[in-house]
């Protein structure tokens, strides 16, 4: 029999039963779909997770800590693949920022701009530093700028984010600004002034929550300022200085040979990659459960395939002889009913996979306005919400689990098929 007249001898068969093999595939269908979309939350989650993670910081980004006899920045930079080493260091006093007659206490930051620049700082306007009298403030730096008769106006109301003064308004590149430190427990400010020239403005944080008012400035200063503390406090507390350091290698790629290679200099080290790899692995164990309490549905589906083709080999005992009397082999008898249970199968899972999309599709739009709803729209306002995301591996993993129950379901009344006696079934009424 050739392949043609095999199909079409199926497709007869299903035609005559169009009830029942419809049922059968609607039950394929759903344990198919319940798989998909089930799955689909898992891998939905790990991907806003993912992205919200890569949002937050620079994902060539790798942060050191000091060991017993400090950071040897000669041999970091010796290490290939690394495109920059920043250091920024603050000291802990207040520091107090003034334009006209606008004031902020912002975050003074010392740090190596040729550096900065190999890590590819990012501003919203502005250039880099050329030289020791010119900086680089953070995105909120003008915003909270403000006269001591708004700040004190803001107070008189509450101190609520909405009522909050506008700050500079303008540009502020060109424009010079006065440092002054002052240590947290005194109240007088140090007569020695440094006055610094704006030439850049950070780029704007990735989360809308983060406010920059961080000031980058030459780390040649660094003496001078220490040396003002000590003249007018005099010791110089332990742990004045503190300082940051964070490696920038070439590419995302590198970041996970730098960070093997930093531990084993002995350094602590954190990033983004070590926390995506414990991400990938969790959610890698929580998506597995998911597929295999979605092929549980599959199984219970399977239930009605194998009926299904039990009742079609019972019905069809009389046409199987006459096949078996024209030389039909065992072998061509059972393919024939693995074919249409195949057919139910691949037919059940297409149908899955458009259903899985469309309520994929339908939960990542209604979803997100019920959550905003329930805490408020502003408390979801600029998140990436991703509750469903069917990859093609997971409908490649969906598909061959359905097609390969549903050959399986038919395989046992496939074989049986092959041993009905061809006298008993021509004997048989019809």
């Amino acid at each position: 029999m050739l392949f043609k007249d095999q199909l079409e001898f199926v497709s007869q068969h299903i035609k005559k039963n169009k009830l029942r093999v419809f049922m059968t595939v609607l039950a394929a269908t759903m344990g198919c779909a319940f798989l998909i979309v089930l799955a689909s939350i898992g891998f939905g989650v790990q991907d806003m997770m993912r992205t919200e993670i890569l949002q937050d910081q620079a994902i060539t980004e790798i942060e050191v800590y000091e060991k017993e006899d400090g950071i040897d920045y000669e041999e970091i930079k010796n290490i290939e693949s690394i495109g920059a080493v920043v250091q920024r260091t603050s000291i802990e006093t207040q520091n107090l920022f003034q334009l006209d007659d606008r004031t902020i206490y912002g975050n003074a930051l010392m740090t190596d701009f040729e550096e900065e620049k190999k890590s590819n700082l990012k501003l919203s306007e502005g250039r880099m530093p050329t030289n020791d009298k010119e900086i680089v403030v953070g995105y909120h730096f003008a915003e909270n700028l403000w006269t001591e008769q708004e700040r004190l106006t803001w107070e008189e109301k509450g101190g609520e984010e909405g009522d909050m003064p506008k700050g500079y308004e303008g540009s502020i590149l060109g424009k010079e600004v006065t440092l002054s430190l002052q240590p947290y427990d005194q109240e007088e400010l140090f007569p020695e002034q440094w006055t610094f020239t704006i030439v850049g403005v950070a780029a704007q944080p990735a989360r809308d929550w983060i406010v920059d008012q961080n000031i980058l400035i030459d780390n040649s200063w660094m003496d001078e300022l220490v040396a003002a503390y000590k003249t007018n406090v005099g010791e110089i507390p332990e742990n004045f200085l503190y300082t940051r350091t964070t490696i920038y290698t070439a590419s995302l790629e590198h970041v996970k040979a730098v960070t093997e290679e930093l531990k084993e200099m002995g350094y602590s080290v954190y990033s983004v990659s070590e926390q995506l790899e414990q991400l990938d692995v969790f959610f890698m164990v929580f998506k597995i459960g998911l597929i295999f309490i979605g092929t549980i549905a599959v199984l219970i589906s399977s239930i009605g395939i194998f009926n299904t083709m039990t009742m079609a080999v019972t019905e069809r005992t009389r046409e199987i002889g006459v096949m078996k009397a024209i030389g039909a082999s065992p072998k061509l008898v059972r393919r024939l009913f693995l074919m249409e249970s195949a057919w139910i199968g691949i037919i059940g899972t297409v149908l899955a996979v458009i259903i899985s999309y469309a309520v994929s599709f339908l939960a990542n739009w209604v979803l997100p306005i019920v959550v905003g709803m329930a805490l408020e729209e502003e408390s979801i306002e600029g998140m990436a919400l991703t509750f469903s995301l069917i990859p093609w591996q997971l409908v490649a993993i969906a598909s061959f689990i359905s097609i390969g129950v549903a050959m399986i379901s038919g395989w046992r009344p496939a074989k049986k098929a092959t041993k009905i006696d061809v006298i008993q079934a021509l004997r048989q009424e019809l």
